[in-house]
């Protein structure tokens, strides 16, 4: 099997690259499967403190690979059952992560690679770039989490009419609407993942783990039962090593050492 994507870990960051170039990173089973397993095998590595995902060449990825899809044995509909389970396999473990997970927009990024940029945590975005749902127009349907994280970006209204309408997203609007969390000049958006990586990573993880989780569930969670998962990820946290050091680090006036750097340096 050829290798579809590719991890490089520059320090405490995993960079992931999305490498199907001739087909602008579009996913089909291969390259799928290796995505999931490739996060699955970051979520648990504890020397990789954030995660940034982007793609080779032109594109960061132009979703589902319709011409496999067409091509598939059994037809297309089994084709994309196939796809999609393997690629909310994926969706999920960004969600569920206990890391910050950010998409560097280098390019095109339609169907479930809108999707897929949507499910990261944070969004940097090249300025020519474009965003595209993609989907209806191809009289198929969102994907990849896209129907849940698409109305709680930018509100129902707007998210049916891109459903709708299907019009291309640049960069500007993008940013305009909540989409993405910056935007930079072309070539720097990289750059600027890595940073933020970066500046996540020297954060408390079991601090952003919880809030990241919180967060998450609280739209689908009564509000009393919310305010007990607050009440448990709180307590664990005042109980965690990285809680311990940001008490202490507070009263002393400083700041806080987090993931235990200092503390084992010093034996």
């Amino acid at each position: 099997m050829s290798e579809l994507v590719r991890v490089i870990k520059e320090d405490e960051v995993a960079k992931v690259f999305l490498y199907r170039p001739q087909a602008f990173n579009a996913f089909d089973l291969d390259m799928v499967r290796q995505f999931s397993e490739c996060l699955i095998t970051l979520s648990v590595d504890d020397a990789a403190r954030a995660v940034v995902i982007s793609g080779e060449g032109k594109a960061f990825c132009a979703g589902g690979d319709l011409k496999w899809a067409s091509n598939f044995p059994r037809g297309p509909s089994a084709g994309f059952h196939e796809l999609a389970a393997r690629f909310h396999l994926a969706i999920l473990e960004i969600r569920r992560m206990k890391k910050p997970v950010i998409a560097v927009i280098n390019g095109i990024a339609a169907g479930g690679g809108f999707s897929l940029a949507l499910a990261c945590d944070f969004r940097v975005m090249a300025r020519s770039a474009t965003l595209r749902q993609a989907y209806t127009s191809a009289g198929l349907c969102l994907d990849g989490g896209g129907s849940f994280t698409l109305p709680r970006l930018v509100g129902f209204a707007r998210a049916l009419e891109i459903a709708a309408f299907d019009p291309p997203i640049s960069s500007d609007q993008a940013l305009a609407w909540g989409l993405v969390t910056r935007v930079t000049e072309d070539g720097l958006a990289m750059e600027e993942g890595i940073k933020m990586a970066r500046q996540l990573a020297r954060g408390s993880l079991h601090s952003f783990g919880w809030s990241k989780e919180l967060l998450t569930d609280s739209f689908h969670t009564p509000f009393e039962a919310q305010l007990e998962k607050e009440r448990t990820g709180i307590c664990s946290c005042g109980a965690h090593a990285d809680g311990k050091e940001g008490l202490r680090a507070f009263g002393e006036k400083r700041k806080p050492v987090f993931g235990g750097r200092e503390i084992h340096k010093k034996g």
